[in-house]
């Protein structure tokens, strides 16, 4: 099971690495871009002011092949104590195709256009297979082996005691 889990890892660090996707494009509210199958509609950005940030969201419909996936949520977090901002990374796994859509707002201007960066990630599902396959396969070397442990009992049932002084 662990050979199994290395090649599947392979496979998943390899599909995702030479098959992906990559793009970049400035949207303004109300506009789309096309990555793959994917189709993604900017409708605008939003800000909320947290407990010890404030944090910046555009908000982006998903569609593939016509179908509706869902709404994404890339931004970023300004920490004003620490003068640092944070990227917030929006990410949607599909199990049934075995790939990953990640989308990054790099750049949220005043005027409401982001600049956005899209990955398509094939295959990275095998990864996290890999690891549960990986796990699995460690337990079961370590799960003790009844046979094994009658063989030790019945060899130290046979050694006389050690005498006591």
């Amino acid at each position: 099971m662990i050979h199994a889990s290395v090649v599947l890892l392979a496979i998943g660090v390899a599909g995702s690495s030479a098959y992906g996707t990559e793009r970049e494009q400035r949207l303004r509210p109300g506009q789309s871009m096309t990555v793959g199958a994917y189709t993604l509609h900017y409708r605008g950005v939003a800000q909320r002011q947290g407990a010890n940030d404030r944090e910046i969201r555009a908000f982006v419909d998903v569609r593939r092949n016509g179908h509706s996936l869902g709404l994404l949520t890339p931004g970023k977090n300004i920490y004003q104590a620490e003068q640092q901002v944070s990227n917030e990374m929006a990410i949607r796994s599909d199990w049934l195709t075995g790939e990953d859509l990640d989308l990054i707002a790099d750049q949220i201007n005043n005027d409401g256009t982001v600049y956005f960066k899209v990955l398509v990630k094939p295959l990275v599902n095998l990864i996290w297979i890999a690891g549960v396959v990986f796990l699995g396969g460690s337990l079961i070397a370590l799960w003790p082996d009844a046979r094994e442990q009658r063989r030790l009992a019945a060899r130290y049932s046979r050694q006389p005691a050690a005498a006591e002084a």
